[in-house]
């Protein structure tokens, strides 16, 4: 595949975006693989409604789990007082479940997944910067250790009292 953008040839398949550019090329393959048709965009559950499937799902699971339950203690010879906590837990739990959904949450889907999804798509790198090889570091040029400047205050000064006494025995 080459970026539509510069038209480099991406590097390998693993690679989110242009080597060269930036552009990021995942959306570009989606399209490439629907033909050029846009994806359609999934409908995502409101927090109300999903609430409510939450609460929906613990009544049914009390209406198995609780049966199931009984038949297990009384094959043993157990009392039957974990009965209770079952239902007071899943149906009970259930429709808490759902009287929140249907009080404090809200009825219409956020768009903030949208909005994530869509600015990661926009995302792109930076362009490139090329920096120009200094020529005093080229090859060939080596920096030798006489070159150097001292690093810290003290060598400095004993590089300077080096020299006087160099100097006073001249």
């Amino acid at each position: 595949m080459f970026c539509p953008r510069c038209g480099q040839e991406r590097v390998s398949q693993d690679t989110s975006f242009c080597s060269r550019c930036g552009f990021l090329l995942t959306a570009a393959a989606e399209l490439l693989l629907t033909d050029g048709a846009a994806a359609e965009p999934t409908k995502v559950d409101s927090p109300r409604r999903r609430g409510v499937k939450q609460g929906l799902f613990l009544l049914m699971l009390m209406i198995v789990a609780v049966p199931v339950l009984g038949i297990t203690l009384r094959m043993f010879g157990l009392f039957p007082w974990p009965i209770g906590i079952a239902v007071f837990a899943l149906g009970g739990g259930g429709l808490l479940r759902i009287a929140y959904a249907l009080m404090f949450e809200a009825k219409e889907a956020s768009d903030e997944p949208r909005k994530i999804a869509s600015a990661a798509r926009k995302a792109e790198l930076p362009p490139s910067q090329f920096a120009p090889v200094n020529s005093e570091l080229a090859p060939g040029r080596w920096l030798d250790t006489n070159d150097l400047t001292p690093h810290s205050v003290t060598d400095h000064t004993t590089m300077l009292l080096e020299k006087e006494r160099d100097d006073h025995i001249r």
